[in-house]
């Protein structure tokens, strides 16, 4: 048995002693729409631009989940009859075209006025009470159509609930349900400034966290940029 792996927690050592085989469950929320030719300009300059072409394909689960069963925690690597690799942040860089150096992405994990936060930098609010999430189904609603009359102020709004769902949704997606959490607006405050963070390290971190967390035999879906996993192994 490999050395590095826990020899009761690791998924890989549990795999004869299944009833049935694990396939893991994703999460992932394609934004659903094109985001209007008006917004392009800045979800480029922000570093979003190649991340925003992505298109939702059919995720194979199966390889998914061999890939979990090969990973280890300790190393952050996978360990292949071939060799042992992993995914880099320059593999990030290419695949996503997001910033991969400058500022750590952080936040605030509890935003004391949700409701003034979102009329400042989105125009509007889904609620004037207390909440830390953005349901995407919002986000859909209120910014899939913009109209031809739309302000520079109003593109930008625009433009922020697009990156909210494009992080939420396909980049960085949790098992919390079909919402992004509001942590990540006030970093989308001044677009220009917004290019500065690095996106790609923290897309990375989460998805090492989850690769992580899957291999307990007792997990049963995956959050972080499948789309990400998946590419990387096939290409």
């Amino acid at each position: 048995m490999d050395s590095l792996i826990d020899s009761t927690n690791h998924i890989s050592s549990s795999i004869n002693e299944m009833v049935e085989y694990r396939a893991l469950k994703g999460h992932i929320y394609s934004v659903g729409f094109q985001p209007d030719e008006c917004l392009i300009p800045f979800l480029e300059l922000v570093g979003f631009g190649s991340a925003a072409l992505i298109r939702t394909f059919n995720l194979r689960y199966n390889l998914i989940t061999t890939l979990v069963e090969q990973w280890r925690p300790k190393t952050h690597t996978f360990h292949l009859s071939c060799r042992e690799c992993t995914i880099t942040l320059e593999d990030v860089a290419l695949q996503l075209g997001l910033p991969i150096d400058g500022n750590a992405v952080t936040g605030v994990s509890l935003i004391s006025r949700p409701a003034r936060i979102c009329y400042d930098l989105l125009g509007r609010s889904p609620s004037e009470g207390n909440f830390q999430t953005l349901k995407f189904s919002w986000l859909k609603a209120n910014f899939e159509y913009l109209p031809s009359t739309a302000t520079e102020l109003e593109v930008m709004q625009a433009a922020r609930a697009y990156i909210m769902h494009l992080i939420g949704g396909v980049l960085m997606p949790d098992t919390h349900g079909s919402a992004v959490h509001l942590m990540y607006l006030p970093l989308l405050s001044n677009l220009h400034n917004t290019h500065s963070y690095s996106w790609g390290s923290a897309v990375l971190a989460i998805l090492y966290r989850e690769l992580c967390r899957t291999t307990d035999p007792s997990a049963v879906d995956i959050g972080g940029c499948l789309i990400l996993l998946q590419s990387w192994d096939l290409y």
